[in-house]
């Protein structure tokens, strides 16, 4: 099974499956083409991170490819007299760019699990990129809606010469690495191009840079929520420790017994998203250069303290507790059971719309705070904080679910949401997704604009709830165990698809 953004990227992944290939074979042909057909989200030029399951093994690895910062980062990177700059100025500058992880981060999981020769799963991408693809109804609407992107000639010569979309830049790329590995992505011609790309509008990315970009295995984070155990992504990502917070708060409530998307469950679920949403923002950066307190913030007893501020009116914003004690996801499971969920991006929707061989390059530093002084803080050589929350869910010891979205920091509230959809509620992953969107990033509560969800505005905002109708665009995939298989699970807010055999 492969959940995917689009129906030619799931196509690549089933296509590596039946060859015989691994979930890691068919995450990395799937990521190819999504970087070809879904550029807006993700692509070569961005990030990832990956967690992986081997029934073998009997272990979750997670794997971390997520930018890093150029030796030259300052903590006032993003700061004009003092004060943090415009976020779009920030963006469509050569200063968002991070060193791009994605390539060494698929080479590692690659030799750690493939089974198809690398060179092998790029052809389904280098094959497309060529002939040509019909642009979607979204990759058209966001091409129609973008003004900045056709500001580059490359750009606009593939994505704004008619409704066939061809890049053979990004085959020609491709070409390189599938035959010599991420190497020639980092030193060489590739890399000299990047880093002058950037430079040219006002970065200080240098190829030494490149050279020195490693992807790491991190250890995951792991809780229990009920009768499950859930693992995901740790530190840089903030993803996975909320998800994981959001869950061991509501446990300690009475959301239980409240009734499937009633006005009590969104508020008791709104009130831990605040209490998770206020640690992240006080804990959470790049492990390597702050103390991350993991065992406190997800320790039972911290989290009962922490929901016990939840009361039957809201919090306008919750505190941090006590320190001491453009994006895509694909969820894929091979025939033997072996597992991904990977959230992969670019940040901004086309990144920093700069192009170099066929591929746009990320504005992933943006998600440093602008104002320096916290964990997440630019740096040199630093991962920002992401809110990416690949995540496995196991029963028994034996995987239930894979899942994950887009959506920024909406992410964990997205995330979280279809888990007690899927695991308090009862709904299948398809079903658990279509759930409309809720929750509160620590200010407003926000619900999915339209949905039938719209009609608690009243009654929340009764409770204190600052309420926000809003267009929550989640991009959920997800696979689930059923007797005998596999269920698929596709955000229709999106253009994804869940195929099998």
């Amino acid at each position: 099974m492969v959940a995917a953004a689009h129906p030619l990227a799931a196509q690549a992944g089933v296509e590596m499956l039946e060859r015989g290939g691994s979930a890691v074979d068919a995450a990395i042909a799937v990521q190819m083409v999504l970087g070809l057909v879904e550029p807006e989200s993700s692509g070569i030029g961005g990030g990832a991170f990956l967690a992986h399951w081997s029934p073998q093994e009997r272990r979750v690895r997670t794997y971390d490819g997520r930018e890093t910062a150029p030796a030259a980062a300052r903590a006032g990177r993003f700061l004009e007299d003092g004060a943090p700059m415009p976020f779009m100025r920030a963006v469509l500058s050569g200063r968002s760019v991070g060193v791009p992880g994605v390539l060494r981060m698929l080479e590692l999981a690659h030799r750690r699990h493939g089974r198809l020769p690398w060179r092998e799963l790029f052809a389904p991408a280098i094959r497309l990129a060529e002939q040509g693809f019909a642009a979607s109804p979204r990759l058209a609407r966001v091409l129609t809606a973008e003004r900045h992107l056709r500001d580059d000639p490359a750009a606009r010569r593939i994505f704004y010469s008619g409704p066939i979309v061809k890049n053979p830049g990004y085959a020609a790329t491709l070409r390189e690495v599938a035959e010599k590995g991420a190497d020639v992505f980092y030193e060489g011609p590739i890399a000299d191009d990047i880093a002058a790309a950037v430079r040219a509008h006002g970065g200080d990315m240098t190829a030494s840079d490149l050279a020195a970009y490693r992807a790491v295995e991190r250890e995951p984070v792991c809780g229990r929520y009920r009768v499950w155990r859930l693992c995901s992504m740790g530190p840089p990502s903030s993803g996975g420790v909320a998800v994981l917070q959001i869950l061991g708060i509501l446990e300690h409530t009475d959301f239980a017994e409240a009734a499937p998307e009633s006005e009590k469950a969104v508020h008791l679920f709104a009130e831990a998203a605040k209490l998770a949403y206020a640690d992240r923002a006080a804990h959470l950066g790049d492990p390597a250069f702050s103390s991350i307190p993991l065992r406190r913030l997800l320790d039972p007893g911290y989290l009962r303290s922490r929901a016990s501020l939840i009361h039957e009116t809201a919090m306008r914003r919750a505190p941090p507790g006590d320190r001491e004690g453009g994006t895509s996801h694909l969820s894929i499971v091979a025939p033997d059971g072996e597992a991904v969920a990977m959230t992969t991006t670019i940040e901004s929707s086309f990144g920093s719309r700069i192009m170099v061989r066929g591929f746009l390059l990320n504005n992933q530093l943006t998600d440093f705070d602008f104002a320096p002084g916290g964990p997440n803080e630019p740096g040199p050589g630093k991962r920002p904080r992401s809110s990416m929350a690949p995540t496995l869910v196991f029963r028994g010891g034996e995987l239930e679910l894979a899942l994950g979205s887009p959506g920024g920091s909406a992410i964990i509230n997205y995330v979280a949401k279809t888990l007690v959809a899927a695991l308090d509620w009862g709904l299948d992953i398809q079903a658990a997704i279509e759930v409309p969107n809720f929750g509160s990033r620590n200010g407003p509560l926000e619900i999915e604009a339209g949905s039938r969800l719209a009609a608690l505005a009243r009654p929340l905002a009764r409770r204190g709830h600052l309420v926000e109708l809003r267009a929550l665009q989640s991009g959920l995939h997800g696979v689930q165990r059923v007797p005998g298989g596999w269920r698929g699970g596709a955000d229709p807010r999106r253009e994804g698809i869940a195929l099998g055999d």
